[in-house]
């Protein structure tokens, strides 16, 4: 088994009047060499955006990119004629393929959105573009981790990639095993709250973990905790 670290107060940060970004992955201005991607796993931002501000019509190509609300409601538009509001329990999905421009606001005027946009590189280039968004809610269930994205159409979310989401609110004191779906894979764990033991590491709120070269792994949650996992191949 081999393991990556990313420490939550070492991820780039990117603050403007209506935006505080974290980049656990090199993204705009933070660069590091040594955090490019994580196997097909390029991009984790963790987002925070003022009230009725957002990221204006921009594009996008050949990439998977999978939006999830913490808090607050999320407005997507897109060249596509797309126009969706999610939030909690809801994410949305999209493969850029050959091109696509869309924008993502806060579509509160009094309070923000807290949001993770997460890009996986994909599997096939020059695909046709699909914006999609999918209630989760469903699927969640206390201190299991449900599975919202797969390849193979056993999840309502799909990507054009060899990928699988879970996700989860685990109470503490409880002891959860992962088996990879596949060979040559890697899982990246991202605690978006709490505290969790994985493997011998502790990791706390916002903190990041690669593992791979395995088959399996357990975590053991030390304190409450809401926990995304992201396998992707290496």
């Amino acid at each position: 088994m081999k393991k990556v670290i990313h420490r939550a107060d070492t991820r780039g940060h990117s603050q403007y009047d209506w935006l505080d970004s974290y980049h656990t992955f090199s993204f705009d201005e933070y660069f590091d060499s040594n955090r490019i991607n994580f196997g097909a796993l390029r991009v984790l931002n963790d987002d925070k955006v003022a009230p009725g501000e957002g990221f204006q019509t921009h594009p996008h190509k050949n990439m998977e990119i999978v939006s999830i609300p913490l808090k607050g409601h999320l407005q997507h538009g897109d060249s596509k004629k797309n126009s969706r509001i999610i939030t909690v329990g809801e994410i949305q999905t999209m493969s850029a393929g050959t091109g696509i421009f869309h924008s993502e606001v806060n579509a509160s005027p009094v309070e923000p959105v807290e949001f993770l946009q997460i890009w996986i590189m994909p599997r096939e280039r020059n695909t046709r573009p699909v914006y999609q968004d999918f209630n989760i809610s469903e699927l969640e269930c206390p201190n299991e981790l449900a599975v919202i994205v797969s390849p193979d159409g056993s999840t309502p979310a799909s990507l054009l990639q060899d990928t699988w989401f879970s996700i989860g609110k685990v109470e503490a004191d409880k002891k959860l095993g992962y088996h990879m779906h596949q060979s040559h894979a890697g899982v990246y764990i991202f605690l978006i709250e709490g505290e969790i033991a994985v493997e011998g590491e502790v990791l706390k709120r916002r903190d990041g973990m690669g593992i791979y070269e395995t088959n399996s792994f357990e975590l053991e949650t030390l304190k409450d905790s809401h926990i995304l996992l992201i396998e992707v191949p290496m």
